[in-house]
């Protein structure tokens, strides 16, 4: 009995004598971290019991999880057993601690073959292991409170990187997902063959798309759908249809694949954006909409096509001169409570830098600033984030060619630099161009100009803008016949759940875009 009693002594000191390196704030106070290190014993104990035990808490701890450094080693060395497909018990853990000359440091032989006395079974592993996250996530919220409260000590500190940085810690917490730590080969090669998996089955499903679908084929056919993490620039002139595109592939993601989008519009309301919404998914003149003035088949075809429209997780926020700090933490948010899969920014050159040090700030270096921060919320949600770009008037100067280059992107900075793709919309009937140099007409013709691409090549995709409903969409969906008045569209391919099956024809008198 004092033998154990003088086990249990040594072993409260030597956690008061690492809490100082580990929780240097928690130790001023005279307090062990919270830690269980009688449940680590246990669960490492049951890991060398169990073939199959380690599957049962794999996706639950990580070696940071454990609050004794010899256990984080023991841990360690399992996980490496696993990745290399080996049995996993007292002897198999012993020689791989032997072989990374770590065995006397975690206690030695006797050690490992005592913490398979400490359990009977792995029956509880999975509830032992919850109890060890819980005590881990406690130290982890001491030590950033503590953190927090030393540098709001601090009169150098800015507000905004305070709460940025505060609201990023708890956010990662929260998901389990604390950053910060370096990760293996093996640990990577495992999540890399698992991405390879999980490609190959999202790309039978949708057909060679393993990303976010833009719902233009041409388009997925180079890019592969929106990748996770990028970072896509799609700029034009003022009148372009910028929005409209943004729209188009908001609606294409979010009702033809389910998946739950965030469109950020800093230049119109959310009213609006709706409206066009409606105006493209009914394939009704927008002015009609915007007046009111509509017949009694069109009142139906409204009620009728819009229906898939309101189901779908489409989440408008229309807050005005929004700032990189506050767009962070909205993103945060739709992603842990809606599960978003992209983020549309409408514009680029509305928003602001979360500094309020401008006084050092030009125009160019706040873009930069926009710019990086926007790659950087499209790697911490891992989800693509489109951000819509004004192009200077350089393109209105030339003579020759008005089509697009990288070069014109305004107050560009590290636009160019920061995204994984750049792309312009180019329509040669805005210049009052009829025929392009083949001689064939432009009525209705926009061009897609992908100019960068970080994972593939360059190339140019054209697809059919509706004016009329300020609509985007494939070449071949619509046919377009330019007349003395207007234009007929016909043979419309898009919305083939309608009740009826007959040609739409919609006529704009002007011949003009109503936005």
């Amino acid at each position: 009995m004092e033998n154990k009693i003088e086990a249990v002594k040594d072993q409260i000191s030597k956690v008061r004598r690492n809490a100082p390196k580990l929780y240097p704030q928690i130790s001023e106070l005279g307090k062990i971290p919270p830690q269980a290190i009688n449940v680590e014993e246990a669960v490492l104990g049951a890991l060398m019991l169990e073939r199959d035990a380690l599957m049962e808490v794999l996706d639950i701890l990580t070696p940071k999880i454990f609050y004794k450094e010899e256990h984080k080693i023991i841990y360690e060395a399992i996980v490496n057993l696993s990745v290399k497909s080996n049995p996993i018990d007292i002897l198999t853990v012993t020689a791989e601690l032997r072989k990374e000359a770590k065995l006397e440091e975690v206690g030695g032989a006797y050690y490992i073959s005592d913490l398979t006395n400490r359990v009977g079974s792995s029956a509880n592993i999975e509830y032992h292991a919850r109890i060890l996250v819980e005590k881990f996530i406690l130290r982890e919220l001491i030590r950033i409170s503590s953190k927090i409260q030393e540098d709001a000590f601090n009169e150098t500190t800015d507000v905004f990187d305070l709460l940025d940085s505060a609201e990023q810690n708890l956010f990662n917490i929260a998901q389990g997902n604390l950053k910060g730590d370096y990760e293996t080969m093996s640990d990577l090669i495992v999540k890399s063959i698992q991405s390879i998996e999980e490609i190959k089955n999202t790309r039978d499903e949708r057909g060679g798309v393993t990303g976010v679908p833009s719902g233009y084929n041409d388009l997925d056919r180079i890019t592969s759908g929106w990748q996770k993490s990028d970072l896509i620039i799609i700029a034009s002139r003022p009148g372009m249809g910028k929005t409209s595109l943004a729209l188009s592939m908001a609606r294409n993601a979010a009702v033809d694949f389910d998946m739950p989008i965030a469109v950020f519009s800093l230049e119109m309301s959310s009213l609006q954006l709706v409206q066009r919404l409606i105006s493209a998914e009914a394939e009704l003149d927008a002015m009609k909409l915007r007046n009111g003035d509509l017949e009694e088949h069109e009142w139906q075809q409204l009620n009728t096509k819009i229906n898939r429209l309101s189901d779908s997780k489409i989440f408008i926020d229309d807050t005005p001169g929004i700032n990189v700090f506050e767009l962070r933490a909205k993103c945060r948010r739709l992603h842990s409570q809606e599960g978003i899969k992209m983020v549309l920014i409408d514009y680029l050159q509305l928003m602001n830098a979360q500094t309020d040090n401008r006084r050092n700030f030009n125009r160019e270096n706040e873009i930069s600033t926009i710019s990086r921060a926007l790659k950087g919320l499209a790697k911490e949600l891992d989800i693509p984030v489109i951000a819509l770009s004004q192009l200077s008037r350089e393109v209105e100067k030339r003579t020759s060619s008005k089509r697009p280059i990288l070069s014109d992107l305004r107050e560009s900075g590290s636009i160019e630099q920061d995204a994984d793709q750049v792309m312009f919309i180019y329509r040669p009937e805005y210049y009052g161009l009829t025929e392009n140099e083949d001689g064939d007409p432009t009525t209705g013709l926009a061009e897609l100009i992908i100019a960068k691409n970080r994972h593939g090549s360059v190339s140019t995709v054209k697809l059919k803008f509706i004016s009329t409903f300020a609509r985007f969409s494939n070449l071949d969906d619509y046919t377009i016949t330019p007349t003395h008045d207007g234009m007929v569209i016909k043979n419309s391919k898009i919305n083939d759940d309608s009740d009826s099956d007959e040609n739409i024809e919609n006529t704009n008198d002007d011949g003009i875009a109503p936005f």
